[in-house]
């Protein structure tokens, strides 16, 4: 059975993924606190604990995709969005995705695997308040691309989900002062399924990016 690697396992979309993985894959469930019945291997770890990622992947034998669900967003101006804001959103949504990512490139090469890198639709356009957040993934666009230039046999593929019916978005909503709507958003259920799609797509094509917007959302 091929292996999976899932960070942001603890519920949304990491979750959805791990669940529609695990019929294929023996999944690590990467994640602080992982929801009862959630199949797959628990994995928890702090991502921010750059120092720790080397021996917490040790036990880790082989792997053929590599998915970066965990993510943090803090909405605000910014003319009011402090130093603090700026280290821990580049911390958790690019550098442990690239230190994670370096430190299991041997053996993503060694099973021709495939990294997903959960991006966002602030990861293509930035709205007013999101400019940490925004910026953050447009920094995981471009290492997705510098990375798929760089490893011509690993798949990389950056997937841009519009708003998600999830615990992360009804904090942005509040951040927002906006009503939490999730009839009008993507389920996560609906993203999982297309890094599916991604994962088994025949060998000889390479996704690199998949845009998924809610039905009936401009832009």
């Amino acid at each position: 059975m091929k292996t999976a690697l899932v960070t942001g396992a603890s519920s949304g979309i990491g979750a959805a993924i791990a669940q529609v993985l695990a019929s294929t894959h023996e999944v690590w469930l990467g994640g602080r606190k992982i929801p009862e019945g959630l199949p797959g291997r628990p994995w928890p770890v702090d991502l921010r604990d750059l120092d720790a990622l080397e021996e917490k992947t040790a036990d880790i034998p082989e792997l053929d995709v590599l998915v970066h669900s965990a993510g943090v967003v803090q909405l605000g101006s910014l003319s009011q969005t402090s130093v603090q804001t700026w280290r821990d959103t580049f911390e958790l949504n690019v550098i442990a995705v690239a230190e994670l990512t370096r430190i299991l490139l041997p053996r993503l090469r060694a099973r021709n695997g495939h990294v997903i890198l959960i991006n966002s639709g602030a990861g293509l356009r930035v709205n007013p308040n999101w400019g940490s957040y925004g910026a953050s993934k447009y920094a995981l666009r471009a290492y997705a691309d510098a990375l798929r230039a760089e490893e011509p046999d690993i798949r990389v593929t950056s997937v841009f989900p519009g708003r998600t019916d999830t615990q992360m978005q009804r904090g942005v909503r509040a951040a927002e002062q906006g009503d939490y709507e999730p009839e009008k958003y993507l389920k996560p259920d609906t993203v999982a399924q297309a890094v599916l799609n991604a994962i088994t797509m025949p060998a000889d094509a390479h996704p690199t990016e998949v845009v998924i917007r809610p039905r009936g959302a401009v832009g």
